[in-house]
């Protein structure tokens, strides 16, 4: 049975939580008063149902139900978790907590994404102040990982840890804050960066196009894979951290910033920035820049996987948690039927894996064969401890047949026989299906080495007997069609 969630204002960034969980497979019901917000959040379904997937090299699980209640007892009812976020007014946040509580279960946990109130001033006057906690989300909340998660004196250690727990198997990174400050941690980096950049726009120094290029072309990219500090030691040289700080220390006494200061917020001043920033941006409309937003920062977590770094080691994290829920066989002990093709890949088509036809490119096709090359060579025991010891297994023939197209956000999969194995050859044959329909199939020869001598070697005796068990399992199964091609023949 799926896990229940239910939405408390469904704005962007309720949205984004529908979205989150919905799309881990989790039941959600929604609240919201407004009459748009069914129109709302399925726009931002669309979107995260188009770049959310992309983030995963492994298969997400079923969508979960979405509904809509007008009723907030009806929607919060048999809820495991509750996400509040309504707008920032703290005497709204209360009326919502009383009727919350007064029809959720005791056990639910009540997650506000307030980005400033601390979790003990929204737990005034609650019937049950334990169960409410912060967990403050980013935009887009279905891409980003981020959520920082503050609670207060009144919550158990059990609480946090069951909040921390659920957001992670949504594939997010809880940031426990330990202690309650206004705005937490992240909002005070922004409302900082914000002050300045009021500043600098109201003094003519820079427009909001400038300001914004020196983000995205400088420090921003540092500081989406190492952060602050982190930086900052690199800088410091080989002296590290220390010399950083004895060299760049003395410039906090200098009359840089305003950060103490903060320029009337008068209408001359906002119809300064509103101008620039239709200048900057207006040729488009919010959701073609939610798109490209998504776009760029998939592309860019996706780099990151590559290195398992940051935000892309919590993404390969969510990968394993996905892979091993959906099923998916990393040993031969595990083949539930090995007389039939091996499921070795289940993913969707990310967005960087689209050519200027709007379809998988050609290198992809390769790409996702080879990782399916991979898996099994892990199930049959080539894995990594086994590499590590001095043996593997090197590609020397590949052979693809292009058959149907693959478009973005498409589930694939990969099914793969043995078709021999003897001595030091490893024959393999895969089709790539979205759904029943065949995209694309590949032949692989591999050779088994010593890395040692970088020349054939003989199979261990654990990966000889299990390519000899799924061969032999296969060997009833009719030739593949189109097995043994060369290239160009008559189809």
């Amino acid at each position: 049975m799926a896990r229940k969630a239910a939405i408390i204002g469904g704005g962007v960034i309720g949205g984004g939580w529908a979205a989150r969980f919905l799309l881990n497979g989790w039941d959600v019901k929604v609240f919201d008063p407004d009459p748009e917000a069914e129109r709302k959040i399925g726009e931002v379904l669309a979107n995260a149902r188009r770049a959310m997937p992309g983030l995963s090299d492994t298969s997400m699980p079923e969508e979960g139900a979405l509904s809509f209640h007008s009723d907030m007892a009806e929607a919060v009812a048999g809820a495991e978790w509750i996400q509040e976020s309504v707008p920032e007014r703290l005497d709204l946040k209360h009326k919502v907590y009383a009727g919350l509580q007064a029809g959720c279960d005791a056990g639910a946990i009540i997650g506000s994404s307030t980005s400033g109130f601390k979790p003990s001033e929204l737990q005034e006057g609650a019937a049950r102040p334990e169960q409410i906690v912060v967990t403050h989300p980013f935009n887009p909340v279905y891409l980003m990982p981020l959520v920082e998660v503050v609670p207060s004196a009144a919550n158990g250690a059990e609480i946090v840890a069951r909040a921390k727990e659920i957001l992670e198997s949504v594939g997010m990174f809880p940031l426990h804050v330990r202690k309650e400050i206004d705005a937490h941690i992240a909002d005070r980096f922004l409302e900082a960066v914000w002050r300045e950049a009021l500043w600098l726009v109201k003094d003519g120094v820079a427009t909001t196009e400038e300001i914004d290029e020196a983000i995205r072309m400088g420090f921003g990219i540092r500081w989406a894979q190492m952060g602050l500090f982190d930086t900052y030691r690199v800088a410091g040289g080989e002296a590290g951290m220390r010399h950083f700080m004895a060299q760049f220390g003395p410039a906090l006494e200098w009359p840089w910033t305003k950060l103490m200061d903060v320029p009337e917020f008068t209408d001359e001043l906002v119809d300064l920035i509103a101008e620039q920033s239709d200048a900057q941006s207006g040729h488009m409309t919010i959701r073609e820049m939610e798109r490209i937003r998504d776009d760029n920062l998939v592309s860019m977590m996706r780099a990151l996987k590559a290195q398992d770094w940051a935000s892309g080691a919590v993404l390969n994290k969510q990968d394993r948690r996905l892979s091993d829920a959906a099923g998916m066989v990393r040993r031969a002990e595990d083949i539930a039927d090995a007389s039939q093709p091996i499921v070795t890949q289940a993913r969707a088509v990310p967005v960087d894996w689209l050519d200027y036809n709007g379809h998988m490119t050609e290198s992809r096709y390769l790409h996702a064969f080879a990782d399916a090359s991979d898996r099994l060579m892990e199930i049959v025991g080539c894995d990594q401890d086994y590499i590590a010891s001095g043996g593997s297994f090197f590609t020397a023939e590949t052979h693809i047949r292009h058959i149907d197209e693959a478009k973005l956000g498409e589930r694939i999969e990969v099914r793969t026989r043995v078709l021999m194995a003897e001595g030091k050859k490893m024959h393999l044959w895969h089709e790539m299906y979205a759904g029943e329909r065949l995209l694309a199939t590949a032949e692989h020869i591999l050779i088994h080495v010593s890395l040692e001598t970088r020349r054939p070697a003989p199979f261990s005796p654990e990966i000889a007997a299990n390519l000899a068990m799924i061969a032999e399992a296969q060997a009833d199964l009719p030739a593949p069609e189109g097995v043994g091609r060369y290239v160009g023949a008559p189809r």
